[in-house]
């Protein structure tokens, strides 16, 4: 089974940007980027992230306003934050570069189990697991696992076949088993015909797993904002600390004391893992400024607005593009 999986990764394999020099500090960030987002979608964005902090010492000494843009619209930010903390403890800790062993990169904040294999096996070859939502999925097949792949019980028990299938060269091995994840054996309908190691596999549906249990009903929240302008600049505020889009900027959900008219941006719901926001959104023109304003060109150079207001702010440019042109 090894040996046909390596001999159809050799020939089909993706060409990423990232398996390219098997560099651990791009192999980390790369995964962490892929968290939540398809690998299509976040290469641009790895591209971009690695001219701007080229290693772990720029990374270290990232400015958080500048971290948060060049994160701009992969969401999730308490990634990137961790991704800084991380940085600061390998300057600290490890001597300015990420350690070798999984053990030792688990310690890292933000570093998982998953993502210390994939470091630990692909950058510095330790014959380690690597396991992924694409390897749990091969394997609950391979092995027609028909058990809650979610429970503790069955994750080891997955965890324990993945282990016992290590062969060498095992950065290869197990980008393969993602790979034939991510290409073959994909969600609800898996390529069996195109499957190099269908011959193994025991499933008689594999499209029914793995097996999970039904996702909790996300909550639901409804928001009314208020963008405020003054002569073209736009007020925002920034997040607390902690929670749900920790320390980025937001608009208003009041009037301000004075305005002079309202006019509507319409409604839009973004989706969280947890939850939505149904919202609907007024540009509030003022007749007095304070602080919090700013500029267009600040906002788009140097300000993380997350995805979630996005359309607001983009139907806020048209509205002051028609008013200018009119």
């Amino acid at each position: 089974m090894q040996n046909e999986l390596l001999e159809w990764y050799a020939k089909n394999h993706r060409d990423l940007a990232f398996r390219k020099d098997q560099d651990a500090y791009k192999i980390w960030i790369s995964e962490i980027m892929a968290q939540q987002t398809r690998i299509e979608a976040m290469l641009p964005y790895f591209e971009r992230f690695l001219i701007l902090f080229p290693n772990l010492t720029a990374l270290a000494n990232a400015d958080d306003e500048a971290l948060h843009k060049a994160w701009q619209g992969l969401g999730y930010y308490s990634r990137c934050r961790n991704l800084k903390k991380c940085a600061i403890e390998c300057m600290k800790r490890f001597h300015g570069e990420l350690p070798k062993t999984k053990a030792e990169l688990k310690t890292l904040p933000g570093i998982g189990e998953y993502t210390a294999g994939a470091i630990a096996s692909i950058a510095y070859k330790e014959k380690v697991s690597a396991i992924d939502g694409n390897v749990i999925r091969v394997f609950s097949r391979l092995y027609d696992i028909q058990e809650d792949v979610t429970s503790i019980k069955t994750r080891r028990k997955i965890e324990s076949l993945v282990d016992r299938s290590l062969v060498q060269p095992i950065d290869q091995y197990n980008q393969a088993i993602m790979e034939l994840g991510a290409l073959i054996c994909i969600p609800k309908v898996p390529k069996c015909s195109a499957c190099p190691i269908r011959e193994f596999c025991q499933a008689s549906d594999p499209a029914s797993l793995p097996i999970k249990p039904e996702k909790k009903k996300r909550k639901k929240e409804k928001k009314v904002l208020y963008v405020w302008v003054h002569d073209g600049r736009v007020h925002l505020n920034k997040r607390k600390a902690t929670g749900l889009l920790a320390n980025m900027y937001e608009f208003d959900e009041k009037l301000p004391t004075h305005y002079e008219s309202v006019v509507s941006l319409g409604e839009y719901t973004h989706i969280f893992s947890h939850v939505e926001w149904e919202m609907q959104a007024n540009l509030v023109y003022t007749n007095k400024e304070d602080s919090g304003f700013y500029a267009m060109d600040e906002i788009e150079n140097e300000i993380a607005l997350p995805s979630a207001f996005k359309p607001f702010y983009e139907r806020l440019k048209e509205v002051i593009f028609d008013e200018e042109k009119n």
